[in-house]
């Protein structure tokens, strides 16, 4: 299969990305093993980390043979979507619509995840090439505001990014979305105590919430 079909797959199939978006590379990277135990198996690594595209190369390079789709998030030009795809990212994710970043995407086969939030944005968005259309900011609107929008644009495959819970995952899914982006109800979860093994169980609980959403 093409690498990149085989990306879009995996998120397809899993119905969800985790975004990662913490204060340091290796917080990043101990939230990202512990998703990965609870079932991750699309990750956004955003590059407001700092060692954000050593982080990417490190996970993609211990877990992409495992079928685990490692990507880079907060996207915002092509030199640095260059630098993450040399990185090992299976996917880019900008927070809005960027042409450059899309087509160097292209150029070399990596699915994009871009940003919109307004009908003429997702529109835009899909003629420029992106995969994935992420509609954010999301709390805004909420899941009311998913619905109306895919009313007349239910072919579109839209990701909501924030605002998305185990209790209402199943709502988004009925409103017509492609699949979810989940950050801090999972990357998150450790705080209490700084126990890790919180965030597997949230991922756990996550990913069976979308499995039964979608049935």
């Amino acid at each position: 299969m093409y690498k990149k079909l085989r990306t879009l797959e995996t998120i397809d199939q899993s119905g969800a990305v985790l975004i990662v978006r913490l204060e340091s590379a290796e917080l990043a990277e101990q939230v990202a093993e512990a998703a990965i135990a609870g079932g991750f198996r699309a990750l956004e690594i955003t590059l407001s980390i700092p060692g954000a595209v050593d982080v990417i190369r490190q996970l993609s390079a211990k877990h992409g043979p495992n079928g685990v789709a490692v990507g880079a998030g907060t996207v915002l030009d092509e030199h640095s979507a260059y630098e993450c795809i040399r990185a090992g990212a299976e996917f880019l994710v900008s927070p809005q619509l960027n042409p450059a970043m899309i087509r160097m995407a292209n150029r070399y086969q990596v699915p994009t995840i871009s940003g919109a939030y307004t009908p003429t944005e997702l529109v835009e968005s899909a003629e420029a090439g992106a995969d994935i259309l992420k509609l954010f900011p999301t709390e805004a609107g909420g899941i009311p505001y998913a619905k109306s929008v895919l009313a007349p644009l239910a072919h579109l495959p839209v990701m909501p990014a924030g605002g998305v819970t185990p209790g209402n995952v199943a709502e988004w899914f009925a409103a017509g979305v492609a699949c979810v982006g989940v950050g801090s109800a999972v990357t998150k979860a450790w705080q209490p105590d700084g126990d890790f093994s919180r965030v597997t169980r949230a991922a756990s609980e996550f990913l069976s919430a979308v499995a039964k959403a979608r049935q």
